[in-house]
């Protein structure tokens, strides 16, 4: 599965290695995930997410229900 964070959307993101001699090398700049298992209080159930520690952030801020609706994701139910 690709590295993107499934609240903000934070994906990786290439730049260059430079060396001393300024010699310039493709690299990649990953983003902090995590993989959470959060409760939805108001469903009920447990959601498995993965999120950047920043998304965790926000999540304890707003709570989960709040960032779900803002960042648009749906809570597909087994």
């Amino acid at each position: 599965m690709a590295k993107v964070c499934q609240i903000t959307g934070k994906r990786t993101v290439s730049g260059n290695n430079v060396s001393h001699a300024n010699n310039k090398t493709k690299r990649k700049f990953y983003p902090n995930l995590q993989n959470k298992r959060l409760f939805l209080e108001e469903e009920g159930v447990w959601v498995n997410l993965k999120v950047s520690t920043h998304a965790l952030r926000i999540i304890n801020k707003l709570g989960l229900s709040q960032t779900l609706r803002k960042s648009g994701l749906e809570i597909i139910r087994l």
